[in-house]
């Protein structure tokens, strides 16, 4: 590759309950994922969030979810097709405004937590969220799961998607994640870490937690911003990307869409 974007879940802190430092994560990133409200975060420091990204140039996308608060939106829900598609409209809509206030506009959709990874799988769910992405705005990017069924389900909708690599999450052999109730789910290795992006950026593979290489084709990085040590995570991984010739762009932009 000779470029990759870097992106991170943010706009999750709240007055009781910071969960990630969002202003050093905006002066590292190329993209945020910003909390539509649903799982974490609150109005005013979502607003501060989108306002701070437009500041530094970074790209805002939409982190709609299960209305799941309670759970941090990580626990799986089955909501029928209707409320489900309802509810990312909403919350797609609440962005769009928030962030037009800001002077800022949301280019893309990356659904969160459960959500994110019922619908790589779930034909139902997946073409719920991708007809309220639709619904609201068909140029809006859907980001997901390399291989995940919702990438082929919007792309035959016409939605244009963009498919990500976890820098800090364990992978299965199949390509999915390792689920968080499991052992070597989330990493913590600053170093491992980014020199693991920096062998995918270069050679389109990531090492399973069996030890087997899986094939990831994905446009952006993601670097959790709630995860212990995110900073410096995201920080050292676009160190050793830019050393290793690497360019850190946006995958998409405002203009583009």
């Amino acid at each position: 590759m000779a470029s990759i974007d870097l992106n991170s879940d943010l706009g999750e802190n709240s007055a009781e309950h910071t969960v990630s430092d969002d202003a050093a994560m905006l002066e590292i990133v190329t993209s945020a994922n910003v909390s539509c409200g649903f799982h974490a975060g609150s109005a005013e420091g979502i607003r501060d969030t989108l306002a701070a990204a437009v500041a530094n140039g970074v790209v805002i996308g939409a982190h709609p979810s299960y209305r799941d608060r309670e759970n941090f939106g990580r626990s799986p829900l089955e909501p029928d097709s209707r409320t489900l598609q309802a509810e990312v409209e909403y919350q797609l809509g609440a962005l769009i405004a928030l962030a037009g206030a800001v002077g800022g506009r949301v280019a893309y959709v990356k659904p969160h937590g459960a959500l994110y990874n019922t619908i790589a799988r779930d034909e139902r769910q997946a073409r719920a969220v991708v007809a309220g992405v639709r619904s609201v705005d068909a140029n809006l990017v859907v980001l997901g799961l390399a291989g995940g069924v919702v990438l082929d389900i919007a792309a035959r909708a016409g939605v244009p998607v963009a498919s990500e690599a976890f820098a800090d999450r364990g992978y299965l052999p199949d390509g999915s994640l390792v689920p968080r109730s499991q052992p070597g789910a989330v990493l913590h290795d600053a170093s491992a870490v980014a020199r693991r992006m920096v062998r995918f950026a270069e050679s389109g593979v990531i090492r399973a937690v069996d030890g087997t290489d899986v094939r990831i084709d994905a446009q952006s990085i993601c670097v959790h911003g709630d995860s212990p040590g995110a900073v410096a995570m995201a920080a050292e991984t676009k160190r050793m990307l830019q050393d290793a010739g690497i360019e850190i762009v946006p995958f998409v932009t405002p203009l583009a869409i």
